[in-house]
């Protein structure tokens, strides 16, 4: 099918989102009020972090903050991958964090274990499969990267099954697939919108005062604790955790680490019987392709197709706007992507297209810290994956805010920051030409040009 005719009645609005189990908002915010722990921002990491806290303390008053709605921005519209991994996988945290790679593999693995609990303790209806990952190549070069990948894997006692191309395509058939494997343990599928809504319910069970369409505007430190100004309203708190990703920074450092990327996707209508049996999919993993341009895609409750990924978009200027999240170009490339990958279901028909921002920073994983004397604690950049690790960042930041001395805080990783990105027009200078190399990597066996090496030489190796 034409992509433009595959396009045609698509919604222009997140699939996750556009659900009759979206919940009626919580009022706003109206007057003067004050909390033990406020937290900013309604996404993964503000409620993982409301809701442990009154787990870890059930007598601490809570307040959480939300410019819009609870899980509107980046925890609404992802690809629903519960990822195991801390680091942004496991290349990236080796060449990080060599003598810490064990322990932050166990440490994923533990929060993974942890959400699948969380979800089983609340009743969360979110989909939770864990189900893993199936990582293809559709490129004989990508097969070599592979094989050091799964060694290591297999070194830190982490199940990666390699697969040929026979086997793969057994799980999914796909002409483009020459290999691949499963990472049968580091990935739970989920919809991600119905899990911020139970999380949402479950924090409100646990008497989390929520308050939503309530945006932070300022911050003041009194000296006692510290004040958010919201528009109708003040919350005085003791300590402060925020969880606004790469939206408009109350603590200003944050935006010389933090650029926003815009990533993009479509979901398919319903397979049929006979569409599903032509694909298989028995095992209902998560999958990506392995260039460095990938697609990420998986099936939904309803066995539609998510599809997504390959373009990240940097705006010039790295702004946030509204119409940044429908970007036509990207929407066919995607679905002629996807034709390739599947020819069988060439007469499917996408329902939604949609577009959100990612919170990136220049070690694609999450980096932490503290102001104000300790009042307040941060976690952001998680560059995509972020619906495991905010689990953990939000402990991060539960652990920074109490003073304690834990496993979390010692780690290096969680003690140092990344490099931080020059000033514009430098900066989108320098992140467009990394676009364009790495494009060019992919139609060259991956071999990464001078800029590219460059970069990676200086701990900044970019991939999609």
């Amino acid at each position: 099918m034409d992509p433009l005719k595959a396009l045609a009645d698509a919604e222009r609005k997140p699939y996750w989102l556009d659900s009759p189990a979206k919940p009626e908002p919580r009022p706003r915010l109206f007057g003067n009020t004050t909390a033990d722990l406020a937290v900013v921002g309604g996404g993964f990491s503000g409620l993982w972090t409301a809701l442990m806290a009154k787990e870890r303390d059930p007598s601490l008053d809570v307040v959480l903050l939300e410019g819009r709605r609870i899980g509107w921005a980046a925890s609404g519209r992802n690809g629903g991958f519960a990822m195991a991994t801390l680091t942004h996988g496991i290349a990236n945290g080796l060449e990080r964090w060599p003598e810490e790679i064990s322990t932050l593999e166990r440490l994923g693995a533990e929060n993974l274990d942890g959400i699948g609990e969380t979800v089983a303790r609340y009743d969360i209806d979110c989909g939770y499969e864990r189900t893993g990952e199936l990582n293809v190549a559709t490129e004989p070069w990508q097969l070599e990267e592979m094989r050091e990948s799964i060694q290591i894997a297999h070194e830190l006692g982490i199940r990666f099954d390699a697969l040929d191309a026979d086997q793969i395509r057994a799980e999914v058939n796909s002409p483009t697939y020459i290999g691949g494997f499963w990472e049968r343990d580091g990935c739970a599928m989920v919809d991600p919108a119905r899990l911020a809504w139970g999380l949402r319910q479950a924090c409100l069970s646990l008497g989390v005062r929520i308050y939503e369409r309530t945006p932070v505007r300022n911050m003041k430190d009194i000296g006692t604790g510290m004040e958010l100004l919201t528009p109708q309203g003040t919350v005085k708190a003791a300590k402060v955790a925020l969880g606004t990703g790469v939206f408009q920074p109350l603590l200003r450092r944050l935006k010389h680490f933090l650029v926003p990327v815009y990533d993009y996707a479509l979901m398919t209508e319903p397979l049929s019987a006979d569409q599903l049996a032509s694909v298989g999919w028995h095992n209902r993993q998560g999958v990506g392709d392995s260039a460095n341009q990938f697609h990420y895609y998986r099936l939904t409750a309803d066995n539609r197709i998510l599809w997504g990924g390959y373009d990240a978009v940097y705006y010039n200027g790295g702004k946030i706007k509204p119409e940044y999240e429908q970007r036509d170009e990207t929407f066919v490339k995607l679905a002629e992507h996807f034709s390739t990958t599947f020819p069988q279901l060439s007469e499917l028909r996408f329902t939604h297209r949609w577009g959100g921002v990612i919170d990136t920073c220049s070690r694609f994983s999450a980096f932490y810290g503290q102001s104000h004397g300790g009042r307040l604690a941060y976690a952001v950049g998680y560059t995509g994956m972020g619906v495991g690790a905010t689990r953990f960042g939000a402990n991060v930041m539960l652990d920074l805010l109490n003073g304690e001395r834990t496993e979390r805080t010692e780690l290096r990783m969680v003690k140092e920051k990344p490099l931080p990105f020059p000033p514009e027009p430098v900066r989108s200078a320098g992140i467009q030409m990394t676009r364009w190399s790495i494009a060019q990597a992919d139609l060259h066996q991956g071999r990464r040009n001078l800029w590219l090496r460059t970069l990676d030489r200086m701990g900044l190796g970019f991939d999609s």
